[in-house]
């Protein structure tokens, strides 16, 4: 088990995220209705629902938003999402990944090519950088869930495999297989998590200048903001001192 970490770093600023509100339930309902048509459209029934419905209410999305989602999918209706990943470059040689969900191949893949060479970076082939992440589960809980202590004291509980955490909160990481039943174990002991999900965690980062740092945030948020782009993933690290000139 380790401690403090900079992985909330590495998956962008977190207060950019609270300016994309409208922006992340559509993508939330995006998530719920393909997992609905996926298998059963009842959470209890359907694991990946269940894991998209928690996510949604972690983030605060209406009820009827979340079921409207799932009405929609078990009503055959909506569009037929195809799961598409990207790998790339950014500034400063960090390695990327680009996870989405979208109804036009075409359409997605010319907006994350122009976004890439648009703000210093590349596509690269499947698998190019991904060898260098582990697909891992990754469990996240705001720094009301307790202090680091009794979160590693839940977390061991649990059978999670990690606990990395700081003054924004706790990431838990676990097995992909275990990944239910450890969030299930830990939602026991602390509550509901913020989101539970599949995360691509990398071996080693890479810290960058200022300069590369701007570039690159840039880069990330373009990504983000694109509606198919479900997550962005990268190996960066950026330090405080770094962060507080770009804020």
């Amino acid at each position: 088990m380790a401690g403090h970490s900079k992985f909330k770093n590495i998956m962008h600023r977190k207060g950019a995220q609270d300016k994309k509100r409208s922006a992340a339930f559509s993508k939330l309902s995006r998530e719920i209705t393909v997992a609905a048509k996926s298998g059963m459209p009842d959470p209890d029934m359907n694991p990946r629902l269940r894991l998209a419905v928690n996510n949604a209410r972690g983030a605060s999305m209406p009820k009827d938003n979340i079921q409207r989602a799932i009405d929609k999918a078990a009503k055959g209706e909506g569009d037929d999402y195809e799961e598409i990943r990207y790998e790339g470059y950014g500034p400063g040689g960090v390695a990327l990944i680009v996870e989405a969900l979208t109804d036009n191949r075409n359409r997605t893949a010319t907006n994350v090519r122009t976004a890439f060479s648009k703000n210093g970076g590349n596509l690269a082939a499947s698998g190019a950088v991904s060898h260098g992440f582990e697909r891992i589960g990754m469990i996240e809980y705001g720094p009301g869930a307790g202090d680091e202590d009794a979160v590693m004291e839940a977390a061991i509980e649990a059978g999670a495999d990690d606990v990395e955490s700081d003054a924004d909160g706790h990431v838990i990481w676990t097995g992909m297989d275990g990944m239910h039943e450890v969030a299930k174990a830990l939602e026991a002991a602390l509550g509901a998590p913020e989101s539970v999900k599949l995360a691509w965690k990398p071996g080693l980062t890479v810290e960058l200048a200022e300069g590369d740092a701007q570039t690159l945030l840039k880069l990330v948020d373009t990504l983000e903001d694109d509606d198919d782009v479900q997550a962005v993933w990268g190996n960066y690290e950026i330090s405080d001192a770094v962060m507080e000139t770009l804020s």
